[in-house]
């Protein structure tokens, strides 16, 4: 028999920086599986069953087997979501089945149980860990008489809400719009509150259940706005290229600390929030090496298990900084027990942009909050380093092996022998190169550097030997 859990939550107050607190019911749905040969049971949450389904029917079916959330790990995130949309957890469910019901994804008995659970602690709003049909969100409200999202609404309600920029905000509409238009026809309860809530913030939606051509009319207009933000984006990224400055960008997991990162690494005062997808809008900023090379380092937008593919799609113009990128920093939770798992996930969405094949450098980041004798058994590697960008540990380390891995403008050893009236030429080799000896006679500056290939090229006319 399927075995079920309700669990009221406590009504502890979760931070919410402006707007409307609702009390929100969490549902999460668990299937199990039977391995062949009549083997043990195996449990998968709604959306890792979906995913395996989906690679039964693809040649990445034969790749290794990727570590997957259990069904309490998905709602406990699923739970840290909700909050950074400003919700309040008034209780969660989690239900065991074998298979999914196609009309109401969990069965009518188990929505009445739900219906009473949500009632009894005055929810307003239910959520389900897992992608609904319109027509199961439309059979579920009639049930539950409570408004219902899914995961994906949730997530784009608080990309919605983070969008500071007008392109973060165009980014993030589209995305609503394209989740909106195959939902249009009979919707009830959600619709019928239009007020506002979450899952109804974004793409202002007057008449949006009637009039489908406006819709279409509205993602025309935005598609072009967009298209117009990518073709600026690649002229500026043609002028940065035209100088050798390479540009790594920082991927990983939403809330792995990528913005404290950025901020440790470039003094930058990046927001950086521990509610996820605190950052939306691109930042690049440029990074002195030790070497003096300098590099632009790219803060990109979180990651998620199950993101949306309206929101991989909107997101490309920001994203493209990841592909274009000559070293990706994949920066991950070590104090997170769901790192690996975490990890794969930003595994797919790499793959899903083409950019898992570029170079790239392992952050483990708050080792600063792990037990001491665990942080003392850490070691860096050629591969990996460990960070705690909030306290700044191991990041000199960091910029030494991103010195050593990046590849573009790799500084060379020479000496050179310059005269003492080439002021901005000495200048020049004191700001971007490093200085090992500097001897003077007769009028000449005889010099031992370290020099990016950039400034060698500057001062080829005076070289006169390599180290």
């Amino acid at each position: 028999m399927p075995r079920e859990k309700v669990a009221a939550a406590g009504h502890e107050p979760v931070p919410v920086a402006a707007g409307l607190r609702e009390r929100v019911f969490l549902v999460g749905v668990e299937y199990r599986t039977r391995t062949r040969g009549g083997g043990s049971a195996r449990s998968l949450t709604a959306a890792a069953q979906a995913a395996r389904d989906h690679a039964a029917t693809s040649l990445v079916a034969s790749a290794p087997s990727v570590p997957e959330f259990s069904a309490e790990e998905s709602l406990a995130e699923l739970r840290t979501l909700a909050a950074s949309a400003g919700a309040e957890i008034a209780g969660e469910f989690l239900q065991h089945r074998d298979r999914p019901d196609p009309a109401t994804l969990i069965g009518k008995g188990k929505l009445e149980e739900i219906a009473g659970a949500a009632a009894s602690v005055s929810a307003n709003l239910i959520i389900f860990d897992h992608d609904l049909t319109a027509s199961q969100q439309r059979n579920i409200e009639r049930a539950v008489h409570t408004r219902v999202i899914d995961r994906t609404q949730l997530i784009l309600d608080i990309f919605a809400k983070h969008a500071r920029t007008r392109e973060g905000q165009w980014q993030v509409e589209l995305a609503q719009l394209e989740y909106l238009l195959p939902r249009l026809g009979g919707r009830g309860i959600e619709m019928s509150q239009l007020g506002g809530g979450i899952g109804t913030r974004g793409p202002g939606e007057t008449q949006l259940e009637t009039d489908r051509r406006k819709i279409y009319r509205r993602i025309r207009h935005v598609k072009e706005q967009i298209e117009n933000v990518r073709r600026i984006r690649s002229q500026q990224r043609q002028r940065r290229e035209s100088v050798p400055v390479a540009t790594v960008a920082l991927v990983g997991y939403t809330n792995a600390g990528k913005s404290t990162l950025f901020n440790a690494l470039t003094q930058a005062g990046v927001l950086a929030s521990p509610r996820m997808f605190a950052t939306l809008d691109p930042t690049i900023r440029a990074v002195q090496l030790p070497s003096k090379r300098k590099v632009l380092l790219s803060d990109t937008v979180g990651f998620i298990r199950n993101l949306p593919h309206t929101l991989v799609s909107a997101f490309r113009a920001t994203l493209e900084e990841v592909q274009r990128a000559a070293l990706v920093l994949q920066v991950s939770d070590a104090n997170s027990p769901l790192s690996s798992e975490q990890d794969a996930q930003v595994e797919r969405v790499l793959k899903e942009l083409e950019a898992e094949k570029k170079p790239r450098l392992r952050v483990k980041n708050k080792v600063d909050l792990l037990p001491a004798a665990q942080r003392d058994a850490l070691r860096d590697d050629s591969q990996m380093v460990h960070v705690s960008a909030a306290k700044g540990i191991g990041i000199s380390t960091l910029l030494d092996r991103i010195d050593q891995v990046l590849e573009a403008d790799r500084p060379a050893r020479l000496r050179l022998r310059i005269p003492q009236d080439q002021g901005k030429v000495l200048a020049l080799l004191e700001a971007r190169s490093r200085v090992y000896s500097r001897a003077y006679q007769e009028g000449w500056v005889d010099l031992e550097v370290e020099a990016p290939e950039s400034v060698i090229r500057k001062v080829k006319e005076w070289i006169v030997g390599d180290v």
